[in-house]
């Protein structure tokens, strides 16, 4: 089961970094306007999301890619909430799917978290 976990975490975040090179507008759209450089660091975290979940497969590195998706996702969670904040102004049909997103993050942190303490 361990394996099967490790496996959808990893193909997921291989899907969700090309995402951010697919629709690219998107993510650059929820980047809070206190933040620069949103273009490239769209970029950048598409290219991390894909790096750490290749690296949680071999065993030597999956400590490492755990963390570092950990801190990716606390990093991204601003971007969220923008998401939202812009839903709500602009009565977005899909505000209820930015709400749902935000603990979904945390999920997230706790299932990276998982393999951070195991080597299997």
């Amino acid at each position: 089961m361990q394996k099967v976990s490790l496996y959808t975490m990893s193909l997921l975040f291989v899907l969700a970094g090309l995402n951010h090179f697919l629709h690219k507008e998107f993510y650059i759209k929820i980047m809070p306007s206190w933040i620069g450089f949103h273009e490239q660091l769209v970029i950048v975290s598409g290219v991390f999301e894909i790096l750490f979940a290749l690296l949680l497969l071999p065993s030597q590195t999956r400590r490492f890619a755990s963390w570092g998706l950990i801190l990716l996702l606390i990093t991204v969670f601003p971007a969220n909430i923008q998401m939202m904040l812009n839903y709500v102004n602009q009565h977005h049909s899909n505000l209820w799917i930015s709400i749902v997103r935000l603990p979904i993050q945390i999920l997230l942190i706790w299932w990276a978290y998982t393999f951070a303490k195991k080597s299997f």
